[in-house]
């Protein structure tokens, strides 16, 4: 047979490593006390893994978990057409090489009795201490999940919110092609070399959906919805707001996935002054060396809106912390006219649509809610007067149109056009 060899583990291995570990599982008809997801986990993430190869066939493989001076070897497998032949031991000794090499003094190793790998740890040396108890409580499925939303004041949002997302079709292309599919078409993702997005920031003027948006797309990966509210965390704690945006991403990495939104986040990373005594330097700088930690897990995303995406710090906007910067304009006539529709209900077959469209050239999807809700109200309490059946009509909402302030203002679309062509990043 062929001469086998070790090196690191790559994260190419991992199909055949899957491969090895299950067939070790089978032979010993037992489960492992380490389960496979866990086993992987600390291999991708750097702890000590070491495989052995014969040619480009994975034929073994070592993993460790390091907790200080002391590591668990999580994994000892061999492919069964490779045991008793000293790889197991080799292994062995090359992952203690590389735990030595981290300071650690103390190695254990908890397997079924009989399993594969026990040869092995006797073969160098580890000795088996008897009188031992093995404990384990395994908490019902999504258990923690639970916990651990309530506690951020989470939720899972009904289904549905993405498709109800009336007009606003030009960002709903974007954010689609953008942030959903990769993330609710993995596979194909991959196969083409497209990395996931694990943050985006939504920018535009106030009103134009950005939550929205947010809740949608969360809506649309079935994911629990967490909204940040910077002012909360600092009136809730006396440790500081950084220390609060610590414990809060500390929680969130016990989630199996979870879509965090943080609002108006131009409060907390807003351009930073140089000077030492702002009080919001270190809450900036908190937040900037969070993400990358963030961006560590898989099935997370973090979404960040502003009103004002100039004020926001530089560096809180490299390539390297949000993968994309979209715009969320003002709605635009077809967008205009998708949303007074699904505001005026049954009045959109009797009222001049088009007529409502053009008047309404300032207004936001939350403007437009307003007065169609406005003009309704004035045709119901008419008709509790007259008793006479009559619909809503036009100038019912004209009416409303002209009680409402609308929220755009020509300025903030000139801001708004300016801010597309300096910081969107599609």
């Amino acid at each position: 047979m062929p001469a086998w060899r070790l090196r690191d583990y790559h994260d190419d291995d991992l199909d055949q490593a899957i491969r090895i570990w299950d067939q070790n599982r089978q032979a010993d008809d037992r489960d492992p006390v380490f389960p496979v997801s866990e086993v992987m986990a600390a291999a991708r993430a750097g702890q000590a893994a070491v495989v052995a190869v014969v040619g480009d066939e994975l034929v073994g493989m070592a993993v460790a978990q390091t907790q200080g001076e002391r590591a668990w070897v999580v994994l000892v497998a061999l492919s069964p057409r490779w045991r008793d032949r000293g790889i197991g031991s080799a292994l062995l000794a090359e992952l203690e090489r590389r735990l030595r090499a981290l300071g650690v003094r103390r190695v254990s190793a908890l397997l079924p009795a009989s399993a594969t790998g026990t040869k092995a740890l006797e073969h160098s040396g580890y000795l088996t201490r008897t009188g031992l108890v093995y404990y384990e409580r395994i908490e019902p499925p999504g258990a923690a999940n639970t916990e651990v939303i309530d506690h951020l004041g989470g939720r899972m949002l009904p289904p549905g919110l993405w498709e109800g997302m009336a007009g606003m079709e030009r960002e709903k292309q974007v954010v689609e092609r953008r942030i959903v599919l990769p993330l609710t078409e993995p596979a194909v993702a991959d196969r083409y070399g497209v990395t996931p997005p694990k943050a985006a920031i939504l920018f535009g003027p106030p009103g134009t959906g950005k939550t929205s948006f947010a809740k949608a797309v969360a809506s649309r990966l079935s994911w629990p919805f967490v909204e940040l509210f910077p002012s909360r965390l600092a009136a809730a704690t006396d440790a500081g707001l950084a220390a609060a945006l610590r414990d809060v991403f500390a929680d969130l990495a016990a989630l199996d996935s979870v879509l965090l939104f943080i609002d108006e986040v131009e409060e907390i990373a807003g351009t930073r002054s140089g000077q030492a005594v702002d009080p919001s330097h270190g809450v900036t700088n908190e937040l900037l060396k969070l993400i990358p930690g963030f961006r560590e897990h898989d099935d997370r995303l973090l979404t960040c809106a502003t009103n004002s995406v100039r004020s926001l710090d530089p560096a809180f906007l490299r390539p390297g912390r949000f993968d994309y910067v979209i715009p969320i304009g003002p709605p635009n006539p077809a967008a205009r006219a998708a949303i007074w529709t699904r505001y005026l209900g049954p009045a959109s077959d009797t009222v001049d649509l088009d007529h409502l469209v053009r008047v309404s050239e300032l207004f936001t999807p939350a403007d437009i809610e307003f007065a169609a809700r406005k003009g309704a109200q004035a045709a119901f309490e008419r008709e509790l007067v007259h008793r006479r059946g009559a619909p809503a009509t036009t100038e019912d909402y004209l009416i409303a149109v002209a009680d409402t302030r609308p929220t755009l203002t020509a300025q903030a679309i000139e801001e708004f056009t300016e801010d597309i062509a300096t910081y969107s990043r599609l």
